[in-house]
């Protein structure tokens, strides 16, 4: 493992992984661009793929289980296909544009939570919050939660898009954290923006919910 210019860490399986999906891309669509974590943007095109290695990282190095490789593809402009692939969990969340969401074959969908009294909020580490300007408004949304749990990375967002949470957010994100999660979320039935409220996945933050609570979440957040 070593340490990033800002600070996160990467390990030899992060560009392990990453080296062998840009060797398979690049057989089977060579004519698709490339963006990743690891080995930045290849390539120029309508369709691009987007690839998060290892999302969950210091999970990884440790030995916690919550991990997963994200693929996006992006067609157009558009996030068209994503899967979220963990298996550590032995989990497999994916989605593609009118089709739906799926979690190892089964269909998945939000919940029908109404209240933010009654909701589930996940996030991966509180102290960002307030390092990016937003703790006091996260302790305020937290407090009003039925519960709020530290579901790291991307597995908060999948538990959004299979209705076992309701809220997950996330201070500071990457295109890569984003685009696969933002169409399986999606696809769910929920939504997927930033803290402005933009439906993008390249926006530096995210917030998903079942849609219900999505604008009395970016209201706390305004």
């Amino acid at each position: 493992m070593e340490t990033k210019p800002d600070l996160t860490p990467v390990s030899e399986a992060d560009r392990a992984v990453e080296l062998a999906i840009r060797q398979r891309l690049s057989r089977d669509r060579p004519g698709d661009a490339v963006i990743g974590e690891e080995f930045g943007a290849e390539g120029h095109g309508d369709r691009r793929w987007i690839l998060d290695p290892v999302d969950g990282t210091k999970s990884f190095v440790r030995g916690v289980p919550i991990w997963a490789t994200l693929i996006a593809l992006e067609v157009n402009g558009v996030m068209t296909v994503g899967v979220a692939s963990a298996p550590a969990l032995g989990r497999r969340w994916w989605a593609a544009r009118g089709s739906g969401a799926f979690a190892n074959g089964d269909a998945i969908h939000v919940s029908r939570v109404a209240r933010v009294e009654d909701a589930l909020l996940c996030y991966t580490s509180s102290p960002s919050f307030a390092q990016f300007g937003r703790g006091d408004q996260f302790r305020s949304l937290s407090a009003r939660c039925w519960a709020a749990r530290g579901f790291a990375d991307f597995w908060g967002h999948v538990l959004v898009a299979e209705g076992s949470a309701d809220i997950a957010v996330e201070p500071i994100m990457n295109l890569w954290d984003n685009a696969a999660i933002q169409v399986i979320v999606e696809e769910a039935g929920g939504r997927f923006t930033d803290l402005t409220g933009v439906a993008t996945a390249d926006g530096g933050n995210a917030l998903t919910t079942n849609g219900l609570l999505h604008d009395e979440a970016l209201a706390a957040f305004a």
